[in-house]
């Protein structure tokens, strides 16, 4: 066996060890790429070809030399993860299990950010700072929450759990559990009190001023047929 062949089979070798291995650690949100994204197609799919998986890998890393204090190494990695994959998360951020960024790019993540579990963010997300301040400056994204392309969640402000951020909303006050938050500023509205789940129709947002209109009218109709009355 020539030199050069010894040396392909053994990069054959590892290129396998990485995969097995990756799917071993990442096979929960290898999962959930597959359960949130209609155009995966197989397993090996995403694990290959998925930008936001391999973004996420990457920051695992990174985020353990961060926790290490070896925060050049930690950016080196989270840099080096930017150029190939167009998304930008820095090694300090807290990210849960069974995360996933569809198509991704553009998405950046800021230092102090903490993300809960079966979160999904789409393309052109900014989880962003308000300041120069120390401390807790990016927000904190409960669980089941999803985020719509081009939305900017900026502050160290608080997203409850199972809400839905519409796209190109800009977010800069708390969100209670079970919301949904559209436009610039970003304003509440609820979803008939329930659940927002990941196939939301995402065309058929609730407008809260429409609401509030619907509500106004409905009560003048109540007050006109009182007055009938």
């Amino acid at each position: 066996m020539t030199l050069c062949l010894k040396i392909l089979v053994v990069l054959v070798f590892l290129f396998i060890a990485k995969i097995i291995l990756v799917s071993m650690f990442f096979y929960d949100e290898i999962r959930a790429a597959q359960k949130r994204d209609p155009a995966a197609k197989n397993f090996l799919e995403v694990l290959l070809l998925y930008q936001g998986l391999h973004a996420l890998i990457s920051h695992r890393i990174a985020h353990l030399f961060y926790k290490a204090h070896l925060f050049f190494i930690a950016r080196l990695i989270s840099q080096f993860s930017r150029h190939f994959t167009g998304i930008e998360i820095h090694p300090g951020a807290q990210i849960g299990r069974r995360f996933f960024i569809d198509h991704g790019m553009g998405v950046i993540i800021g230092e102090t950010a903490i993300i809960g579990d079966d979160v999904l963010l789409y393309q052109g997300v900014t989880l962003g700072g308000t300041g120069i301040q120390k401390g807790k400056r990016h927000p904190t994204i409960g669980n089941n929450v999803v985020i719509g392309a081009g939305a900017k969640v900026l502050g160290n402000i608080t997203v409850g759990d199972n809400s839905y951020i519409g796209a190109n909303a800009v977010v800069i006050k708390d969100v209670p559990h079970n919301s949904t938050v559209v436009g610039v500023p970003g304003r509440i509205t609820k979803q008939d009190g329930k659940k927002i789940d990941f196939d939301l129709d995402h065309i058929h947002i609730i407008d809260p001023i429409l609401q509030n209109i619907e509500e106004i009218e409905k009560r003048i109709s109540d007050i006109e047929k009182k007055i009938k009355s």
